[in-house]
C-alpha cells in the first residue's frame, strides 16, 4: 500500500485550484475553504471542509488543513 501525500498552505492551493480545472469549477476569486466545498460537491463527496470537528474519512486529501480529528469508523 503506498503512502498517500497530504498537503496544506500554497501547495493545498494550487492542488485546490488544479482539482477544480478538471471537474470544470470555477475557482477564480475563490478562497481556499469554498473552493474545496465547491470541489467535494462536484465529486459527489460529502461537503464538509472545515465543518465538522471530527472526520471518518481518512483518506481524504484536504485533511491536513481542514482541522477535524480523523476517527476511524
Amino acid at each position: 500500500m503506498s503512502k498517500k501525500t497530504f498537503f496544506k498552505g500554497p501547495k493545498l492551493l494550487s492542488l485546490a485550484r488544479q482539482k477544480a480545472q478538471q471537474l470544470g469549477v470555477e475557482s477564480h476569486g475563490e478562497n481556499l475553504e469554498n473552493l474545496i466545498l465547491k470541489i467535494q460537491e462536484k465529486e459527489g463527496n460529502t461537503v464538509c471542509f472545515r465543518k465538522k470537528k471530527t472526520c471518518p474519512e481518512v483518506l481524504c486529501c484536504w485533511q491536513v488543513s481542514c482541522g477535524a480529528t480523523m476517527v476511524a469508523s
